[in-house]
C-alpha cells in the first residue's frame, strides 16, 4: 500500500468522524453554545481545561483570532501539553488525587462561570475531579470526551465514574478506544490518531454556536480579530479594555 493511500485513508476517517459529530451531536453542541452565551451575557467568565494532548483543543480557543476573547485557559502545571520533562510526568499527574481541587481553589473561576473540560478517555482522576469540584462551586461544566471509553475501559477515579458523569452537557467525540484510525499488515500497533482534529472542530463549533446565540439575543459577541490584518490590533485593544476584568491570559 502506498504512503499516499494511507494518508488518504486518514483523511477519510477524520472526515467520517467529523460528519458523525456534526449530525449526532448537533443538539448538544447547541446546548453548549447556549451555556457559553449565557455566561457571556450575564457577565461571567469562560474557562477551558485539558491535560496532555487534550490541552491542544482547549488552547485552540484561547486568544484566538475569530474566537471569543473571554475564553481563558485553566492551566494545571505539568499537564498542559508535552513541554514538561519528562513527558511521562504529565500522564502521571493526571492520576493524582486532589490536584484538580487545588487548582480550582487558586483560580479565578467562580459560580456562574463555564468550564469546558476536555479529556478523551475521561477516566483519570484529574478531569473527573475537576468536573466534580467545578460543579460543587457552581460552575457549569461542558465535557468533551469519547463516551466509548466509559464502556471500553475502567475509571481511574476512586468513585468509579467518568468525566461524562459530572457534566451539564456532554459532547461525544466518537473516537474509538485507543485513538488510532489505521492499521496495516507489518505494523504491530494501530496508528494515526484523529482526536485532536475532531475535538478542535467541536470546540470551534461550540464557539460558533455561542456567537450566533449572542447575536440572536442582541448581544455583540466579544470576538478577537487577527493581528495580521489592518486594524486588528486596535480592534483587539478595545475588546481587551472593555472585557479586561474577565480576561486572565493577559495578566
Amino acid at each position: 500500500m502506498s504512503e499516499s493511500k494511507l494518508a488518504g485513508q486518514f483523511f477519510d476517517a477524520a472526515i467520517g468522524l467529523l460528519e458523525r459529530v456534526r449530525d449526532e451531536e448537533a443538539a448538544h453542541i447547541g446546548e453548549a453554545g447556549s451555556l457559553v452565551a449565557d455566561a457571556v451575557a450575564a457577565g461571567n467568565r469562560l474557562f477551558a481545561f485539558g491535560a496532555g494532548h487534550s490541552s491542544l483543543p482547549a488552547q485552540d480557543v484561547v486568544y484566538r483570532a475569530g474566537g471569543l476573547a473571554l475564553m481563558n485557559f485553566l492551566a494545571v502545571p505539568g499537564t498542559t501539553g508535552i513541554d514538561v520533562m519528562p513527558a511521562t510526568l504529565g500522564s502521571a499527574l493526571e492520576r493524582v488525587d486532589g490536584l484538580a481541587g487545588a487548582v480550582l481553589d487558586s483560580s479565578p473561576a467562580s459560580a456562574g462561570d463555564v468550564l469546558v473540560i476536555i479529556s478523551l478517555s475521561g477516566r483519570n482522576a484529574l478531569p473527573v475531579e475537576m468536573a466534580m469540584n467545578a460543579r460543587a462551586i457552581g460552575l457549569k461544566v461542558i465535557g468533551v470526551t469519547s463516551v466509548a471509553y466509559a464502556t471500553g475501559t475502567k475509571s481511574r477515579h476512586v468513585s468509579g465514574t467518568f468525566l461524562k458523569d459530572h457534566c451539564d452537557v456532554v459532547l461525544d467525540s466518537k473516537i474509538a478506544v485507543g485513538d488510532a484510525e489505521l492499521t496495516l499488515d507489518g505494523i504491530d500497533a494501530p496508528f494515526a490518531p484523529a482526536s485532536t482534529v475532531v475535538t478542535s472542530a467541536i470546540m470551534q463549533a461550540v464557539m460558533a454556536a455561542a456567537a450566533g446565540e449572542l447575536a440572536a439575543r442582541g448581544v455583540e459577541p466579544p470576538l478577537l480579530r487577527s493581528g495580521n490584518v489592518d486594524g486588528g490590533h486596535e480592534w483587539n485593544g478595545r475588546v481587551m479594555q472593555e472585557y479586561g476584568d474577565r480576561i486572565f491570559f493577559r495578566h
